[in-house]
């Protein structure tokens, strides 16, 4: 599991990203064969107030990314696309 946020910090952004990509797999699970991506802002952790999740490092443009088994080379060229995409 690989927690980061990225430059343009805002849900526009986020979502640009996850729009974009192709390989990972949006959900709220921890675990699976496939990379999954999510949104804790607004999936896992949405229940929490915007000013406790920031106290708890949680912005609009933050992101959980939990490898699968798909082909290394595969994933990156997904991430770096989407990305590009911002």
């Amino acid at each position: 599991m690989i927690a980061f946020r990225l430059r343009e910090d805002n849900k526009a952004a986020a979502f640009r990203f996850l729009d974009a990509l192709t390989h990972c797999v949006r959900a709220v699970s921890l675990g699976f064969v496939r990379t999954l991506v999510d949104h804790p802002a607004q999936w896992t952790h949405s229940d929490i107030a915007p000013g406790d999740q920031r106290r708890m490092g949680i912005t609009s443009g933050s992101l959980r990314l939990s490898i699968g088994i798909e082909e290394p080379e595969d994933l990156i060229a997904d991430l770096d696309q989407a990305l590009d995409a911002i």
